[in-house]
């Protein structure tokens, strides 16, 4: 049986009546099967979130420009910010890491199995330690060696490298180099970063209002989108982990390792599967 093709739209605007059926009637009415389709509407900022995968029905004349050229009058009704993917086309994306191997070893193996469906352009180290791990399976690695004089510099060719290679996602796989403020303005919403503990700590008064405020999911390793706040972005997926005093301080480092590994592999998949939104600091998961 013939696979056709699957596309994915994503939309977010201010929560009103008529979206879903704003979108399903336009994809209906241009011969497109609806497969999935989630949707969230935030009553604190008023915003309202839909992820819809479909493909055309057999026989369908649209085209995906068509398509993609009449949704405009659609968006506009509802003030719409969208985009439309194409599930064939894999993500370019571009791997950073310093000396720690686990979380680059993980994420090549699921490439390599077909977990990840993307492309990557390039493993970029501020040290050569991993380089071999690079060469060993044909990716191009870009040695960026980083001090206090050469750091915007090496931003500035990282950023160039970024254009080069058409890279989507950046992701942090355990690079231990804190980025400038004007690198995380440059990467907004499209830079993933591996904190190797629960994020944030949260002290004062009503935490649990805090907590609700940065959208924690989970305790323990997070994966979160890059901002110039440290270690304060969007979280988009936290693993949890539990020990007792039998565990000695190796058992400690060797659970982070997987704990990093997964939370990590998850964000970086559901940002490629377009199953992210942005939604003030906090993150609309569509999982």
């Amino acid at each position: 049986m013939e696979t056709l093709p699957t596309y994915i739209l994503n939309v977010s605007c201010p929560a009103t009546s008529g979206i879903v059926a704003a979108v399903s009637t336009y994809l209906a009415r241009n011969n497109c099967y609806i497969a999935e389709m989630a949707q969230f509407d935030d009553d604190f900022t008023e915003r309202f979130f839909m992820r819809t995968v479909f493909r055309f029905n057999p026989g369908a004349s649209t085209g995906i420009e068509a398509l993609r050229d009449g949704f405009a009058a659609v968006a506009a009704d509802f003030a719409m910010q969208w985009a439309l993917y194409s599930t064939a086309r894999p993500t370019r994306v571009l791997l950073m890491v310093s000396k720690f191997d686990h979380c680059l070893t993980d994420l090549l193996y699921r490439h390599q199995k077909g977990e990840l469906p993307m492309e990557i352009t390039a493993i970029v180290s501020n040290h050569l330690d991993l380089r071999p791990m690079a060469e060993r399976e044909g990716i191009r690695f870009v040695y960026l060696p980083v001090t206090k004089d050469s750091k915007r510099q090496q931003e500035l060719e990282l950023l160039r490298l970024v254009e080069e290679t058409g890279t989507e996602l950046v992701v942090l796989a355990r690079y231990m180099q804190i980025l400038s403020n004007e690198l995380c303005q440059e990467l907004a919403g499209r830079a993933i970063n591996i904190h190797h503990s629960f994020l944030p700590g949260f002290k004062g008064a009503k935490p649990y209002h805090q907590a609700f405020e940065r959208g924690v999911k989970l305790i323990g390793a997070t994966a979160h989108y890059v901002t110039s706040d440290l270690d304060e972005g969007p979280i988009i997926e936290q693993e949890v982990q539990r020990v007792d005093h039998g565990y000695r301080p190796e058992d400690l480092v060797a659970i982070g390792r997987d704990t990093e590994t997964v939370a990590l592999y998850k964000a970086v998949k559901y940002h490629i599967e377009r199953r992210l939104f942005l939604n003030g600091n906090r993150v609309v998961v569509f999982r």
